[in-house]
């Protein structure tokens, strides 16, 4: 059992004796924050070089299906082994995936490359989270969730900005090379001032679990981005494999339930602080890959700006999360963790709904201003339920939690790509499958025609360029009415946890993982301590 944790002292700026732990832990996250800004605005000039713009959802999907998959291993791992091995070991997977990214040579070797990186990617994110909550208490994490949020908004300025000079005057793959320098910087960082000491015993790892759950998520997700493409929704492909995935679930929580130390312990979801924070964490995945994914097409493809233009459209959103994040450490320590998500969700409703009324003659600063409420409705949302679900548990139980909270938002931002994908792509099949009559073959095939105007289009017929603008433009709009539809789902899931939270008892006695454990939801009428 690992029973020691860091030594927490006096001080958390970063000339504190923490400080440095800190720094590299923001450096850590800044790999993943960096890579998700850039990739995004990336996307056009990827398809426009590689094609396969019905694939494209891929490139998201599978990097956050690998991540969310493996994300409860290392949160059982770092309880286990600690969290500076696990944090070395995703730190050079992902820049190993960013290497053969950087090198692939057409769609389906970037979508394969991508899953290495998001196996490393799914260390990084939570080993960050669940070093500030071993260092920091509830009250130190108010002001300190501010400045790991702050690498999102700086990764918002500096990301699209790269991504846009790389892909309008370099080339797309110098967006994984970035990653590099970042990356040692970080490992030397984390080097030269994290220790910690571990007490170790043996262990027994859930392959079983994670196998099926494994199986259970790529089957659906592949049932989402090829159906109503490859097969037809009601068609016998599209309901075996639904039926499939199903069914790993079903075996995946019955291994869960037996297994002596399960990768996700059905304890997680015992608790409505828990199991309501975790649900609200799917919706914020979802609403950030479809964001993310149809925002710098729509702008660049339907408003026509260029890719640099369309990466900055997006850069508000993470500027609006850090700016709320900070806030919302003041903010639930005095009405409680629930209400200030709850206000936080209302914001991302309003969000949500200004980009479903975005028109197809949209002004730039219009789509800007919806992604900074999104983002300012995701940032009071989101650190509010994560530290509550930290703050419930003791040190050797956070890292599964963390773990499980950071796996519910990338399978709902790889569930999304997929739902989201499955949208724009029937959409688009739709249109181009029924022309009107004077652009009858005349059309590219299907749903690459949409390639004309996210690359050099300047050949193509204005009204064939006109139609398949409108085309995406109608396939955009779908996605972001879904996004209405997630964003009050987040709300629903909200509702869930107490007003009120207080720290859940354990029984003395050691027990093994899989045990329940003895919780206690206390009436405290303090709030959120």
């Amino acid at each position: 059992m690992t029973n020691a944790t860091p030594t927490r002292r006096k001080g958390v700026g970063f000339r504190s004796e923490r400080g440095p732990v800190l720094a590299a832990v923001m450096l850590s996250t800044a790999l993943v924050a960096l890579d998700s800004t850039i990739i995004s605005t990336a996307v056009p000039s990827v398809v426009h070089d590689l094609g396969g713009f019905s694939e494209f959802p891929w490139l998201f999907s599978i990097y956050l299906l690998t991540q969310a998959v493996t994300v409860p291993l290392y949160g059982k791992f770092a309880d286990v082994f600690g969290r500076r091995p696990v944090m070395f070991f995703g730190i050079a997977l992902f820049l190993l995936g960013s290497v053969l990214c950087g090198v692939a040579w057409n769609m389906m070797t970037l979508i394969i490359f991508r899953a290495v990186q998001g196996i490393g990617a799914g260390a990084v994110q939570p080993m960050s989270m669940t070093i500030v909550g071993d260092l920091y208490t509830v009250r130190e994490r108010a002001r300190v969730q501010g400045y790991v949020a702050s690498v999102w908004g700086a990764a918002a300025v500096l990301g699209p900005t790269l991504g846009g000079v790389f892909s309008q005057y370099l080339s797309w793959r110098w967006i994984f090379f970035v990653n590099l320098p970042v990356g040692a910087i970080a490992v030397w960082m984390l080097v030269t001032h994290f220790h910690e000491k571990v007490m170790r015993r043996s262990h027994r790892i859930d392959f079983v679990g994670s196998v099926t759950l494994t199986a259970g998520c790529s089957l659906l997700i592949v049932d989402l981005l090829q159906g109503g493409v490859s097969w037809a929704w009601m068609s016998a492909p599209s309901v075996l494999i639904a039926a499939a995935g199903s069914t790993m679930f079903v075996v995946f929580v019955v291994v869960e339930r037996r297994a002596a130390e399960p990768v996700v312990p059905m304890w997680v979801f015992s608790r409505r602080t828990l199991s309501g924070g975790s649900l609200a964490a799917l919706g914020v995945g979802a609403l950030l890959i479809g964001l993310g994914s149809y925002v710098p097409t729509y702008v660049q493809g339907v408003l026509g700006t260029g890719a640099l233009v369309a990466g900055f459209t997006l850069a508000p959103l993470n500027i609006g999360w850090p700016l709320a994040a900070t806030f919302s450490g003041r903010l639930y320590l005095r009405i409680g963790f629930r209400d200030t998500a709850l206000i936080g969700s209302g914001v991302l409703i309003v969000g949500a709904i200004l980009f479903a009324l975005l028109p197809l003659q949209a002004h730039v600063w219009e789509v800007a201003g919806a992604a900074f409420a999104v983002g300012a409705g995701l940032g009071l949302t989101s650190s509010p339920s994560l530290v509550a679900v930290q703050s419930v548990v003791t040190w050797d139980r956070r890292g599964v939690v963390t773990g499980t909270y950071m796996f519910c938002r990338s399978l709902g931002s790889a569930i999304g790509a997929g739902l989201f994908g499955a949208i724009a792509n029937a959409t688009l099949a739709d249109r181009f499958n029924h022309p009107p009559a004077v652009l009858a073959g005349r059309l590219p095939h299907g749903v690459e025609a949409t390639s004309v105007v996210l690359g050099n289009h300047a050949r193509v017929e204005p009204s064939v360029a006109e139609f398949v603008r409108v085309a995406l433009y109608d396939a955009a709009h779908g996605v972001f009415l879904a996004l209405v539809v997630v964003a009050a789902l987040v709300l629903a899931a909200l509702l869930v946890m107490p007003r009120r939270t207080a720290p859940l008892t354990f029984d003395s006695s050691p027990v093994a993982d899989s045990a329940p454990m003895q919780l206690a939801e206390a009436p405290d009428p303090g709030r959120s301590t």
